[in-house]
């Protein structure tokens, strides 16, 4: 019996209990409980039909609920969030210039965010691995990012405690030289009041002697005691659903079972890893239902939180 099955079978045999089975109709309902299964034929009223009925749509499988939310590097424009709001349960908020953009066109834009009802994934654009150079250059950059995140931060109204993601667009095993620059930037962010994210791959990576390493095992598994939340980009199909907005899957299904997020799809769509996956447009973006003539492109995300930053100011 399934997890939806056992919850409407708990809810009608506990309306029997409540009931002497002496003014149970004698009726039965054709997909209720059958007499071999209960000792007598039963019709449960009609809530108890409406809850089991709910319970069921809402596919009680034992996984915890999952959030909807998008991220992209532009700003979507004030205009768009009450219809996105519909959709979308939470947003990617920079903190810095996006990968490839020379400006930053979310500054400012946090307080309409949270009036509008978003939650929040806040992103900083970490350092590519040519611009380490060396492990204690790449330690001091670290630190300095760190800061510069948490100020970033501050100036946009987060509150302590918020996560802030380091972008590390760089996946296979970690180098030494980005060790040292994640390590310094974890502890920088981590000492501030404010938590640490990082955003990485959650795809295995090919090495040599046919091997495979998947970013972010390879980040916690070097991590020692730091606290770490991670959110890991996997668009391949399976396990990712492609660009679908229906039902946001469980971020552990991601393949990495620790991830609180779950990056499952990528505008523009990548071919080379998702070339499988449904529900994309015609011009390879995943375009967010309901963006009507604005078609707006994003990435699409699972999280265990519609605030998977904690972002939200208590107001």
């Amino acid at each position: 019996m399934n997890g939806s099955l056992k919850v409407a079978f708990l809810l009608l045999s506990v309306s029997v209990v409540m009931l002497p089975q002496s003014a149970i109709p004698p009726t039965l309902v054709e997909g209720v409980l059958s007499d071999t299964e209960l000792g007598f034929r039963y019709t449960p009223p009609p809530d108890v039909q409406r809850i089991a009925k709910t319970m069921a749509m809402l596919e009680f499988s034992g996984q915890p609920r999952s959030y909807l939310g998008f991220d992209r590097n532009e700003y979507p424009g004030d205009e768009n969030l009450n219809e996105l709001r519909k959709t979308f349960d939470y947003t990617g908020y920079w903190l810095n210039s996006p990968p490839g953009a020379s400006a930053n066109t979310w500054i400012g834009k946090r307080a309409r965010l949270q009036r509008a009802g978003f939650g929040f994934l806040a992103l900083f654009n970490g350092r590519l691995y040519s611009e380490l150079k060396t492990i204690g250059t790449a330690a001091k950059l670290g630190n300095a990012d760190a800061q510069s995140a948490v100020v970033a931060a501050r100036r946009e109204g987060f509150p302590d405690g918020t996560i802030v993601f380091l972008d590390q667009e760089q996946g296979g095993r970690m180098l030494p030289e980005q060790k040292a620059y994640l390590s310094a930037w974890v502890d920088g962010v981590s000492k501030s009041g404010l938590r640490a994210g990082i955003y990485c791959s959650g795809i295995p990576a090919k090495e040599g002697n046919n091997s495979r390493v998947i970013t972010a095992q390879d980040i916690r598994q070097n991590a020692g005691n730091r606290q770490i939340t991670y959110w890991v980009t996997n668009d391949a199909c399976p396990p990712a659903p492609g660009c679908a907005t229906t039902r946001p899957p469980s971020p552990g299904l991601s393949g990495i079972t620790f991830a609180d997020v779950w990056q499952y799809a990528q505008s523009p769509q990548r071919k080379d890893v998702a070339g499988s996956c449904s529900g994309y447009s015609a011009d390879g973006d995943c375009y967010a239902r309901g963006s009507g003539e604005h078609r707006i492109d994003v990435d699409l995300n699972a999280a265990t939180s519609a605030d998977p930053s904690h972002g939200r100011s208590r107001e």
